[in-house]
């Protein structure tokens, strides 16, 4: 039985949840259903609801999510002979995407003290002076940390391009200048994940009401929300291009559909679990005596069991 068998964690049907979500060029968003479940099982598990079932399965990876990430974290401090990994989770979607519950829930499991989380909205006068990456590559986690991006440099290439915020020729030469860039951070030590959390149209009106609705949510809307919402196939045009053009080898992009919360969670709670399967980490060994160091501490009074031992002299 593997470990992750040993956790009660069931590996998605039909091959790793990065295969079946991996888009390549040319990308048809308009194919990928957003409340469509990949990788699921097609009926109930155990008995249960498969929105039940895959909460309680998130949960369970986050466990797994948490101890590799002690391994990550442990392995740059101790300065491994191995390289320094750094993952960087990039997030994207249209408005009421779920971005900040993906977080919220994907990292609830993870180790604040090596979670490094960025959110980037518009840019300041002072981001304005530089080029676009000058904001990203300040906030770029530090080696044995696990970034998390709320949208990212990609908003250079589809909210510069649909509000006509920079000349066309302008963004359209930030392709290349995005995949020279990724090229340099996963030759670097960075592990990319990109994921593009794919809602319905109809699916971001429901959850924009909701805000409307609900007081307590009233701060999470924004009127231009709705400005946005009306050029929305416009949007779904810029991220057709910016998946197909930026999506490579090294960083490719994964498109999880979204409409559906539960199967969102559970999609990229895998996708973080499968990159992490392939640094290779580890606790790092012991760089003193440790039968020395136990020795030392039994002779100051603490029992082999680590409970201090009372001096009956």
């Amino acid at each position: 039985m593997s470990a992750l068998q040993e956790a009660g964690i069931v590996a998605p049907a039909g091959g790793g949840v990065g295969e079946l979500l991996r888009v390549t060029a040319p990308v048809d968003l308009a194919a990928i259903d957003p409340r469509s479940t990949p990788g699921l099982p097609k009926a109930e598990v155990n008995g249960e609801r498969r929105k039940v079932w895959a909460r309680a399965q998130v949960e369970l990876v986050g466990g797994e999510l948490g101890r590799q990430q002690e391994m990550l974290f442990a392995m740059a401090k101790a300065g491994s002979e191995r390289p320094a990994h750094r993952v960087l989770l990039v997030l994207q979607a249209m408005d009421c995407g779920g971005k900040d519950g993906t977080i919220k829930r994907v990292a609830g499991a993870m180790n604040p003290l090596g979670l490094h989380i960025r959110s980037f909205g518009p840019p300041t006068p002072q981001e304005l002076r530089h080029d676009f990456l000058w904001r990203i590559r300040r906030e770029l986690p530090p080696p044995g940390y696990v970034g998390m991006f709320n949208r990212s440099h990609y908003e250079d290439v589809l909210i510069a391009r649909v509000g006509s915020l920079v000349p066309e020729a302008t963004w359209r030469a930030r392709y290349d200048e995005i995949n020279s860039f990724e090229r340099e951070l996963t030759e670097g030590g960075v592990t990319l994940v990109k994921v593009m959390l794919h809602i319905s149209y109809a699916e971001q009106g429901e959850r924009l009401l909701e805000r409307l609705t609900d007081p307590r949510k009233h701060w999470k809307y924004n009127p231009s929300d709705v400005d946005a919402r009306a050029r929305w196939d416009d949007y779904q045009a810029a991220y057709a291009e910016a998946l197909s053009r930026c999506g490579t080898d090294a960083a490719p992009w994964f498109v999880v559909p979204a409409d559906r919360k539960w199967y969102r969670d559970w999609a990229v709670a895998h996708l973080l679990r499968e990159t992490f399967d392939t640094l290779d980490l580890g606790y790092p060994p012991a760089d003193f005596d440790v039968a020395h160091e136990r020795e030392r501490l039994r002779a100051g009074g603490v029992g082999a069991d680590g409970t201090p031992e009372v001096n009956s002299r």
